[in-house]
């Protein structure tokens, strides 16, 4: 988990802390301001970026990982009801198909504790909620877009979970 010295607590800003861990991980990252974060990650199945917005006036912090995917009108409306039925499946987040350029996203955003430890915490385990939703979906995805498969039997397909080993 990441480790950060003490930190101010009356001037917490949560991108101090994820830009320590997105070069831990030695993503390449840039940081615009003290409202945003983009870095670019290779995960297991695909490349991605994820971002951060740090909304100081409510406390809130955007996460989400884009991903390079854009969704052409005639594959819409299956990939909609694959994301409703993906998000049901989900603890944490939400995928959606980001309007501005029809890519899909897995967004989340919370409240950061006041304290430096909490923080660290949060942003550790927020960041690791989006790379294995990720990774766990985006064959699920491919099965849509690219193999023709209805929702269902992409999930069906790509949630397959074998037993023992060989």
């Amino acid at each position: 988990m990441l480790t950060v010295p003490e930190m101010d607590e009356n001037k917490i800003n949560p991108l101090d802390t994820l830009e320590i861990l997105v070069g831990q991980n030695e993503w390449p990252y840039e940081r615009l301001g003290d409202e945003e974060i983009v870095a670019a990650v290779s995960a297991e199945w695909c490349d991605f970026h994820l971002r951060y917005i740090w909304l100081s006036d409510k406390n809130l912090l955007l996460c989400s990982g884009q991903l390079d995917i854009r969704v052409h009108d005639k594959k819409r409306a299956p990939v909609v009801e694959l994301i409703t039925q993906l998000n049901e499946r989900l603890d944490m987040g939400h995928f959606s198909i980001w309007s501005d350029d029809d890519t899909i996203m897995f967004k989340h955003s919370f409240l950061p504790a006041t304290n430096g430890a909490d923080v660290v915490a949060s942003c550790d385990h927020v960041t690791r909620t989006i790379l294995a939703e990720i990774n766990r979906y985006f064959p699920v995805f491919q099965f849509v877009i690219w193999g023709g498969k209805t929702p269902s039997e992409a999930i069906d397909a790509a949630m397959l979970e074998t037993v023992g080993n060989a």
